[in-house]
């Protein structure tokens, strides 16, 4: 025998309250006046029940389909920016959404009839999402869909949008080798014109200049982001008379490089060169030996308030403003940092 399905008006008359209250309270209406005790008793009530609300009449009546769609280029298919898949899921699931996850693979046109899918299965809004922090146009197609930007930024400041930190990244980084004692820092950067070259010069430029160590641009070189690119500019700094104490590198992959570049040296990390990373891409910089100290990008976090965001700004549309987002990013010490040994 099926048991019979639990609805509304058994909640409610186990709660003890109107089916209006039941409502309000498994809603969460702002604009309702039942307290915070009401809405958790019954809510309580509710899943004592086992009482599961129809999303499909619920989004007839309030015009939403409870989807929301979630846009990439490459973050389901790379090891790099995965997290932020998983914190875009944990956020809709907790908001009672279903999460659509598309990835282009870089092809825009592939792009186009994903959003376009997106949209005639009726999602209430779309995150769009980018592997590594970039500066975009929005697609056409998604004018007038609510949106947020997922590690990405735009000219257009009605969309709201989320990134790291970029600058206080590497200030905190360069930092932590300044209070470890090092003042002859190198900086492996990347070649590519996107925000994270940018934002990652100046905040080691920054830092320097915090500490009282004026800024020797002999000291900075770019490379391919990978760790071969690392690897020839690594060496070019420690072959040097006056070689760095310590190095600062854009990503992980660069920092495997001057691992690289440091061993075939016969240079010992830490205690003849100290190296940081940026990423904590665990199979790298939990793989190098000694682990590599570097600074973890809020992949997971992002994501989580990508679909929050888009959520609030869906649910009350005259009551959120669009903002332009940067979280932090903290550093995952491990075993690559050291003082140098003649301070």
């Amino acid at each position: 025998m099926v048991a019979a399905r639990v609805g509304i008006r058994d909640v409610a008359k186990a709660a003890q309250v109107s089916v209006t209250t039941v409502s309000h309270a498994l809603n969460d209406r702002r604009a309702s006046r039942i307290s915070a005790a009401t809405r958790e008793h019954v809510r309580s009530v509710a899943e004592a029940l086992g009482y599961a609300p129809n999303r499909l009449a619920s989004g007839l009546r309030n015009n939403r389909s409870y989807l929301i769609g979630l846009v990439s280029d490459e973050v389901a298919t790379t090891p790099f920016a995965g997290d932020m898949i998983l914190g875009a899921q944990d956020a809709a699931y907790e908001r009672g959404c279903l999460l659509m996850m598309l990835d282009s693979s870089r092809d825009d046109e592939l792009e186009k009839r994903q959003i376009s899918a997106l949209l005639q299965h009726q999602v209430d809004g779309v995150v769009y999402a980018r592997m590594y922090h970039q500066r975009i146009g929005l697609p056409a197609e998604l004018t007038g869909v609510p949106t947020v930007l997922l590690d990405a930024v735009s000219a257009d400041d009605t969309v709201s949008s989320v990134v790291p930190d970029e600058v206080e990244a590497a200030r905190i980084a360069v930092r932590s080798l300044v209070d470890a004692g090092h003042r002859s820092i190198g900086f492996i950067n990347n070649l590519d014109d996107i925000p994270a070259t940018h934002g990652r010069l100046l905040g080691y430029r920054e830092a320097l200049k915090d500490s009282g160590i004026e800024f020797d641009p002999a000291l900075v070189v770019a490379g391919v982001a990978q760790a071969h690119g690392a690897r020839a500019a690594a060496v070019e700094l420690l072959s040097r008379p006056s070689r760095p104490t310590a190095l600062f590198c854009f990503n992980d992959r660069m920092a495997m490089g001057a691992y690289q570049a440091a061993g075939a040296l016969g240079l010992r990390i830490p205690q003849d060169l100290s190296v940081i990373g940026i990423d904590n891409l665990e199979l790298i910089a939990g793989g190098l030996w000694p682990g590599l100290t570097t600074m973890a990008l809020p992949h997971y976090g992002m994501g989580r308030w990508a679909v929050n965001r888009l959520l609030d700004e869906i649910e009350s549309p005259d009551d959120v403003e669009p903002v332009q987002m940067m979280f932090d990013c903290p550093m995952v010490q491990r075993g690559s940092v050291a003082p140098p040994l003649q301070i």
